[in-house]
């Protein structure tokens, strides 16, 4: 099953490490991810997850434990440059907002709705972007109650932006 670029895959990866690893500090974790990766991401992977608690590092992954990674360093001076034609191939857009994440999910879409920060991890997401429309519910459901953060050990404190610095490939 291919999840990487899904809300399935990315809203919990970005949810937790949002509240454990970078401490609620959205500009942390956008300079990790923007501007300590100027390349990009291939995929993001499990390292977002390691000051998460354990129930979090188990239960997110669904048994794919792999860091993320990042699109090959490019010469200086070359640069990735998003056209009308290469951008209409991406399926899901991430927007980081100080009060959440705001997802774009349909090609032409000039708006998604907002995940707030403090969203469980657990939630299960739905990827059919047509349900990723502003003004309209976030298209998840409720994890069971046994999973739910309410029974999370307390949060470790915050961690810089290079804690969590993947292998570059």
């Amino acid at each position: 099953m291919h999840w990487d670029g899904y809300p399935s895959h990315h809203l919990p990866l970005l949810l937790a490490a949002h509240q454990y690893t970078f401490g609620e500090d959205t500009e942390t974790l956008a300079r990790y991810l923007i501007d300590d990766a100027p390349e990009g991401w291939s995929s993001l992977g499990t390292d977002l997850l390691v000051h998460a608690p354990g129930f979090l590092r188990d239960t997110l992954p669904r048994g794919r434990h792999e860091p993320g990674r990042r699109y090959p360093e490019r010469s200086p001076g070359e640069r990735l440059v998003f056209t009308e034609r290469t951008v209409s191939r991406l399926d899901w857009a991430y927007v980081l907002h100080p009060e959440g994440i705001e997802v774009i999910g349909a090609p032409g879409s000039a708006r998604g709705p907002i995940v707030a920060w403090d969203t469980d991890p657990c939630v299960r997401f739905r990827d059919t972007a047509s349900l990723w429309k502003p003004g309209r519910p976030i298209p998840g459901t409720t994890p069971p109650q046994a999973t739910t953060r309410s029974t999370a050990p307390a949060q470790p404190p915050p961690v810089s932006a290079s804690a969590p610095r993947p292998r570059a490939h």
